[in-house]
C-alpha cells in the first residue's frame, strides 16, 4: 500500500507493510494534520490509536515509517533526533514499523514546524 505525504514545500511517497497499524492508518485516511519537528525527524497526529506490535524499534534508518503509540502520530526519522547516540535515528520511545519512504528521507528537511500536512492513500 502507498501513501502521499504532502506539505506546503512538497510531498513524497511511502510504500506501507501490511500491519495491524498501518491498515489502521489506511482506514483513517485522507488525513489533515499539523507538523511538528524534533531534531531531524518530522511527526505528526493521526487520530488513529494503535497499540505497540511485536517488532516495534526505537532506532530505525533514515526514512523509515514510524507510528509512534504513544502520541498517535506518524514519525518520519531522517537523521538524528535530541536523543540520538551519534548519527542514529532514535525515536522518543519504541514506535511500530510501518514502512519506508520511496525516496531520500533529507526530502522532510523543507517540513516546517506547524506546517499543514495531508496524508492520503495513493490508488493503484
Amino acid at each position: 500500500m502507498q501513501i502521499r505525504i504532502s506539505w506546503p514545500a512538497g510531498h513524497l511517497t511511502a510504500t506501507l507493510d501490511d500491519t495491524p497499524t498501518a491498515l489502521a492508518l489506511a482506514q483513517a485516511l485522507p488525513l489533515a494534520s499539523t507538523a511538528h519537528t524534533w531534531g531531524e525527524e518530522v511527526y505528526f497526529d493521526t487520530g488513529v490509536s494503535a497499540a505497540l506490535e511485536d517488532g516495534a524499534q526505537q532506532v530505525v534508518e533514515p526514512g523509515t515509517v514510524a507510528f509512534w503509540t504513544d502520541g498517535d502520530a506518524l514519525a518520519l526519522p531522517y537523521g538524528p533526533t535530541p536523543i540520538s547516540r551519534g548519527d542514529e535515528c532514535r525515536l522518543a520511545s519504541p514506535c511500530n514499523v510501518l514502512g519506508r519512504l520511496d525516496c531520500a528521507p533529507r526530502a522532510l528537511t523543507t517540513v516546517r514546524n506547524g506546517d499543514p500536512v495531508r496524508v492520503e492513500l495513493v490508488e493503484p
